[in-house]
């Protein structure tokens, strides 16, 4: 199944209104806070000459990072205005990026054919995909991932929803980023408790090794304090 239309069109409204301003997107962290500590608990299971590929690489803020970890990194997004936005920011960096439907499965059966068993790094997807479409993304990470790669998935827990409700009860409202997920119609924190382990093994991945981290946001409250995001990560084998 593809996603919708309606959602697919959520996600390209947000990002064709989303200026290139780095860490204009809530969730464009530093990758010192992201992809930098994600990959140094990936790495002592991965082989980091394969090809790594970044799934919801949004911007590409954190597949450039890879690109510095990997002997190649892809970064892929559903929405065609972030991979343009990927591209003007990655200039003349070593990083591909494309337009991809991780729920097209000949698709994504198509990249793993071009790429070969890959790594995979992705950063908060499944929690905010459609129900219906969570089974088909963790599939994709099984294809991809094939029998030689690993994959490094963080996605938000339920947990998460508390802390963002209480930033959109702030007396002066939303903060303006997180006001601007709202108002596109995207559900950060959607997964119920266990889902996201039921899907990636329903999907045939293997858990080497994982624990709860928080995902760092680049709004704060009007206190000051950063939004970060409780989550859990997994780094994962397929079988």
């Amino acid at each position: 199944m593809n996603v919708s239309d309606n959602y697919r069109g959520n996600w390209e409204s947000y990002w064709s209104e989303t200026s290139e301003a780095p860490g204009e997107a809530i969730w464009d962290s530093d990758p010192s806070l992201t992809a930098e500590p994600h990959s140094a608990l990936l790495l002592p299971h991965a082989d980091r000459s394969r090809t790594i590929v970044d799934l919801g690489c949004g911007n590409g803020t954190q597949t450039r990072y890879l690109a510095t970890r990997f002997a190649r990194a892809v970064g892929v997004d559903l929405s065609h205005a972030a991979v343009e936005h990927a591209r003007r920011a990655a200039g003349d960096a070593p990083v591909e990026f494309e337009q991809l439907d991780l729920t097209d499965s000949d698709a994504v059966k198509a990249l793993h054919g071009r790429l070969g068993d890959c790594n995979v790094y992705m950063r908060a997807v499944i929690h905010q995909s459609e129900p219906a479409a969570r089974s088909a993304v963790a599939a994709a990470v099984a294809m991809l991932v094939g029998e030689a790669g690993r994959a490094f998935v963080v996605e938000l827990t339920p947990a998460s929803r508390e802390v963002l409700e209480r930033a959109a009860s702030e007396p002066s409202g939303p903060p303006p980023k997180l006001m601007r997920v709202f108002r596109h119609h995207l559900k950060p924190a959607d997964a119920d408790e266990g889902e996201v382990p039921r899907l990636l093994g329903e999907a045939g991945l293997t858990v080497l090794a994982e624990g709860d981290t928080v995902l760092p946001q680049t709004e704060h409250l009007t206190d000051g304090t950063r939004i970060d995001l409780p989550a859990r990560w997994f780094v994962l084998a397929g079988r």
